[in-house]
């Protein structure tokens, strides 16, 4: 009869089965979910990298601002229509040569038959609309819409300020009962800990997101107010679906004592890590689709506003529910409570501080007990106990 080695069997079942299994490539490890990226355990770098976004963020804010649209600022829209010897840039040149200063902005708007070169300015009183329609349509004499050259092709507007106020109020308001509804739900549907997590990454997403914004340099439209609005949407899912992971991981985690709630968190980003990625994917098309045709081959400048806000917030608040969502929880619940007690609890125990191991009677040094203070059965011993008596 063979004797089998006890040092080998003991090596083999003391190894990690993440370690002592097949090695794959990252891709596939990433795509099963079975990656082991140590996501929570190094969350002091993922804080650092979400503490510099948020500077940057907050200092472009504070330095540069943001280029607030007619709609904010007030001003006055003048539009004529746009054909293929019409440029923006001769447009710009005679409305500066007319009033001696330029415009605030000049771009392309729409396509084909119905495509305007549309200006925005301050305020312009009646003397000074008359001057610019006056050389623009002896510049370029345009058409209306029935073919005759006319000056009422040439449409002004004038813009009030107090509109952009009350979009900026209602959005405001908006943003305060979405916050409030997501704690509200996210504390009944989990618990409340998840709630301040998720609270947290969603303003972490909005100042992320504006201060970008803040440095492209895009005009603020309400638009773009809209825009950033429906990305907190798209956040709260991600959060949702990576914590409902992270309870279904850590559901009678403190009962036991082999793994820590960080640990089971981090298995869950893992576990989830993959369908964010496609998530975010699969939302972002439509969008780059959108900047690609309707911004760059219509001209359809007035959606770029909305599509860049809503593309920088998709991808952030992939980033934030996985790399900072999970390990805020995680933080918040080492912080106190039971899970703090759970956690030091297992890592003593892994380091052997406590009572030392009981060694069975009649097992001597020959039976090669592990001494490891851990309290745990030499792999291979036979069960001993009540609980695991077989009945005949």
């Amino acid at each position: 009869m063979t004797n089998a080695n006890p040092t080998d069997e003991s090596v083999n079942l003391d190894k990690d089965p993440a370690e002592s299994g097949p090695k794959h490539g990252f891709f596939e490890r990433l795509y099963t979910g079975t990656g082991g990226f140590p996501i929570v355990s190094k969350r002091k770098m993922f804080y650092t990298i979400a503490a510099v976004l948020v500077l940057i963020s907050l200092l472009s804010i504070a330095v540069r601002g943001f280029t607030l649209g007619i709609d904010f600022t007030g001003g006055s829209r003048i539009q004529i229509p746009a054909t293929d010897e019409i440029t923006t840039q001769q447009v710009e040149d005679v409305y500066a040569q007319a009033l001696g200063h330029g415009p605030v902005s000049v771009q392309k708007v729409g396509s084909g038959a119905s495509a305007t070169i549309q200006v925005r300015s301050e305020t312009l009183d009646a003397a000074q609309t008359e001057q610019v329609q006056t050389a623009l349509f002896d510049r370029f004499q345009p058409e209306d819409s029935d073919g005759t050259v006319s000056r009422n092709a040439i449409s002004f507007a004038e813009i009030s300020e107090t509109w952009g106020g009350q979009i900026t109020q209602k959005a405001l308001i908006a943003l305060a009962v979405f916050v409030l509804l997501t704690m509200v739900y996210i504390a009944i549907r989990f618990e409340r800990d998840m709630s301040i997590a998720a609270i947290v990454s969603l303003f972490f997403n909005l100042v992320v997101t504006a201060g970008i914004y803040s440095l492209v340099g895009f005009e603020v439209t309400p638009a773009a107010v809209i825009g950033l609005l429906t990305i907190l949407g798209f956040v709260l899912y991600d959060n949702v679906v990576v914590f409902d992971k992270v309870e279904e991981n850590t559901r009678g985690v403190l009962h036991l004592n082999k793994r820590t709630y960080a640990e089971q968190a981090n298995l869950a980003a893992n576990q989830t890590l993959m369908r964010s990625i496609s998530t975010t994917v699969i939302g972002i098309l439509p969008i780059i689709g959108m900047l690609v045709i309707a911004v760059w081959l219509l001209g359809v400048g007035t959606l770029k506003d909305l599509a860049l806000v809503q593309l920088v917030g998709m991808i952030v608040g992939a980033y934030s529910s996985i790399f900072f969502a999970v390990p805020v929880l995680v933080s918040i619940k080492e912080r106190w409570g039971p899970v703090a007690a759970h956690t030091k609890k297992v890592l003593d125990k892994r380091a052997g501080v406590g009572a030392p191991a009981r060694v069975p009677v009649g097992a001597g040094a020959s039976r090669g007990s592990r001494g490891t203070g851990s309290g745990a059965p030499r792999p291979g011993a036979r069960p001993s106990g009540k609980r695991h008596k077989r009945s005949n």
